[in-house]
């Protein structure tokens, strides 16, 4: 059954490809065998602070034994727990003698520990709010921020989250224990990766480390949870006060008055920041799903931060194409040309001739994990497996393996197996530096039904290393792009404790930087929203605009003279008297724009102001348009996306189909989502087996527009047993049809 509808959607998690960290190091055991001491040349006089490794257990007495021979060292701390050994500062000479003592497996310097700083933070510029002070002259850290993370819960027990960690309630088990899930094969960690981006505090940093962390554990074993669970969870959030709450979740149903969504506009009413992930199911138009669509929420599009992506360069034909790696495999660092062999479906049979090759491998029948493992038994130096539908595909392997396995769509690979059938091709392997791209499958909008630009901006979020239970992990997802807005949230709600979520939203979008593709042609707007963010220019941005994106709704055929208009709110929140004024757009044939005249603004001032937009749609060819407006605020530039869309465009008739027993017995109910009405709706019954029509279950007219229930019993039900429903639905000249399994007991 199609799970995505009202208390029965099932909400998933919107992360993708996963790719394991390896953590390699020396054992204590070991370490005698390989240095005794380790520091650098230097005057034998000088003092230094050093960690004394012991060969086993040592009490205060015997430590202070050792030490007795030399009256410059002095003792610093026992470690008890940690390692076996203590810390002491004294002469390097002494240090170097006591190092010689049997009793002593090593000796090592003190040195200052910094926190990585990955380069999804650098790209965002998390970074460089470290220097930025607040109010009360404290470090932009998100200190005394409360963020709830409404996810799978979260493993608290993590080094790198205890600090953060600040309590929460499981909406799963009614309890306040949210820990993740440990049972076998349903465990989980994606709250816990999304709360690590945010605000982890030990090996690894979030965007906002000293911010308070609360877990509302909405998603169960295995990811998933219902609507009702997650509604809980915000409702608890908001009980609990939270300033910011992340939601990394959704479905794919792309409407702006679903039930989450009014609780997200309700909570970001009531003074909370609320932040979604925008959904995987790019690259399509109409893709974003709920609660990306609700209006007054952040919605979160995944960027790449800068990564190193392996390409191919066939030999003799100047192409190249590129590859996604498999998380688990091998770095692709292919270091000369590689014959590319034809491995068929990737089963042993049809990899024998791929020794010392590159093994070309079609998707299905088996699991990748079995394709790369058999192309290694075979001898092949990498593999390369493209997609048996169309499109680009992302996964993951279920272990790490010893070559490099990466994947390409339909597309590209048939072209690579035809040359591979041909005269014996090579090829080669390019490694590029991407950045600012937008990740493929993050999902577009715009919103149907209000037409709005969806997501509102777009984070990092490729190959985005966070905490996991027991350890690190690399994931993938608008699910990691979300928390890193949510992170920069609660610094500029501590450098500005008086802004409003409208605010916070409108400094993220007035100064995130549009992103462009490979070929540097912009991405639109209701694809990236305002664009990629800028932490630091959110902070010290002096001008607000309110709201950070227009949408001036649908224009009609028949209408001429359609004018539309929107409010903007316009706060100076600098020292000093500001002017502003809009750049005159373009001119362009059936467009004309209604601007307000130059005005100024003295420190702290707010303007309301009127957008008009008059528009001849017969001038128009297609059905969305979109762009910026401009507005020189000082010595700023603040653009300003917008859209509209003429007649119909072209979004999906129909949403989700859900066929379920009622609340009497005897009773089923449907429900669906039509996003714009339907001006023919049925739905056709086949018997899952012959596939021989066998009547309608319902048909109507003129159906309006949103969430369609209905309940049937007795005679309208069809006779007991399997069948297909094929859900059609009919607006404009646009007919869509879904199709899902139904059952009558």
């Amino acid at each position: 059954m199609n799970k995505l509808l009202l208390s029965a959607i099932v909400m998933t998690l919107f992360f993708t490809g996963i790719a394991f960290t390896r953590i390699t190091g020396i054992p204590i055991a070991q370490a005698q065998h390989i240095r005794k001491i380790s520091f650098p040349e230097e005057s034998p006089d000088e003092e230094k602070v050093a960690i004394v490794i012991t060969t086993g257990d040592c009490t205060g007495a015997e430590i202070g034994a050792m030490l007795k021979p030399y009256p410059d060292i002095k003792l610093r701390y026992i470690f008890k727990y940690a390692l076996n050994g203590f810390s002491v500062k004294g002469k390097a000479s002494s240090l170097k003698k006591l190092a010689k003592t049997n009793t002593v497996a090593s000796i090592s310097p003190v040195t200052t520990y910094r926190a990585e700083q990955a380069e999804n933070l650098k790209i965002i510029g998390a970074d460089e709010t470290r220097g930025i002070f607040d109010q009360k002259n404290k470090r932009l850290t998100g200190k005394g921020i409360k963020i709830g993370v409404i996810d799978t819960g979260i493993d608290y027990n993590h080094p790198d989250l205890h600090k953060p960690y600040r309590g929460g309630r499981d909406l799963v088990d009614g309890d306040r224990d949210p820990m993740e899930s440990k049972e076998d094969g349903l465990r989980t960690i994606h709250g816990t990766h999304v709360a690590g981006i945010i605000a982890a505090n030990g090996t690894i940093q979030g965007v906002a480390p000293d911010a308070e962390i609360y877990a509302y554990r909405a998603l169960g074993p295995g990811g998933t949870g219902t609507t009702e669970q997650v509604l809980a969870a915000i409702e608890e959030a908001v009980k609990d006060k939270m300033d910011i709450i992340n939601l990394s979740l959704g479905n794919e149903v792309n409407g702006p008055d679903l039930p989450l969504n009014i609780a997200i506009n309700r909570a970001v009413e009531k003074g909370i920041v609320a932040v979604t992930s925008s959904g995987n199911a790019g690259p399509g138009k109409w893709t974003v799903g709920s609660p990306g669509t609700a209006s007054k929420g952040i919605s979160v599009g995944a960027s790449t931060p800068p990564l190193k992506y392996p390409y191919l360069d066939i030999n003799g034909t100047g192409e190249k194409i590129k590859i996604e790696p498999l998380a688990g495999a091998e770095e692709w660092r292919l270091d000369r040309s590689y014959q590319l062999y034809d491995g068929g479906i990737g089963n042993k049979k049809s990899l024998k001739g791929a020794n010392g090759k590159i093994a070309l491998i079609e998707r299905g029948e088996i699991t990748f994990m079995e394709k790369a493992l058999n192309a290694i038994e075979a001898g092949a130096e990498a593999v390369i497996i493209y997609n048996n539908t169309e499109g680009q595909f992302y996964a993951n392997l279920e272990a790490p393996v010893k070559i490099p396995v990466a994947t390409v769509s339909k597309k590209e690979g048939e072209k690579l197996r035809r040359l591979s059938q041909s005269d014996p091709h090579f090829i080669r392997t390019d490694i590029i530096e991407e950045r600012d791209l937008l990740a493929p499958f993050s999902s577009r909008g715009p919103v149907t039904a209000s037409w709005e630009i969806k997501p509102d901006v777009v984070a990092p979020g490729v190959a985005i290393k966070s905490t996991i239970p027991g350890g690190y992990m690399a994931l993938q997802g608008t699910s990691m792009a979300a928390p890193h807005v949510a992170g920069a949230c609660a610094l500029i709600k501590q450098a500005h404790p008086d802004w409003d979520p409208g605010k916070i939203k409108a400094a993220l979008m007035n100064t995130a930087e549009p992103i462009v593709d490979e070929k540097g042609r912009p991405y639109r707007t209701y694809e990236q929203g305002a664009g990629r963010i800028n932490i630091r220019e959110a902070i010290e941005t002096e001008s607000l605009v309110m709201p950070g994106s227009l949408h001036f709704g649908k224009f009609a055929l028949n209408n001429p003279h359609h004018k539309e208009k929107q409010i903007i709110t316009v706060v100076n929140e600098g020292n000093e008297k500001k002017k502003y004024t809009f750049r005159v757009p373009k001119e362009e044939a059936g467009l004309k724009w209604e601007l307000p005249l130059s005005f100024s603004l003295k420190p702290k001032e707010t303007k309301s102001v009127e957008i008009g937009l008059t528009l001849n749609p017969k001038e128009f060819k297609k059905k969305i348009y979109d762009h910026y407006l401009i507005l020189e605020a000082g010595s700023k530039t603040i653009r300003i996306p917008y859209i509209f869309v003429i007649e119909e465009p072209d979004y999906p008739r129909i949403m989700g189909f859900d066929f379920v027993k009622g609340d009497r017995e005897g009773v089923y109910r449907y429900e669906v989502y039509l996003p714009g009405g339907a001006e023919e709706f049925a739905i056709a019954l086949f018997d899952s087996d012959s596939y021989r029509f066998t009547g309608f279950l319902d048909t109507k007219k003129n159906v309006g527009q949103g969430m369609l229930k209905v309940e049937m019993s007795g005679e309208e039900l069809p006779a007991p047993g399997s069948y297909i429903a094929k859900i059609h639905a009919k607006k404009a000249g646009k007919t869509d049809m879904v199709e899902a399994p139904i059952f009558i007991p």
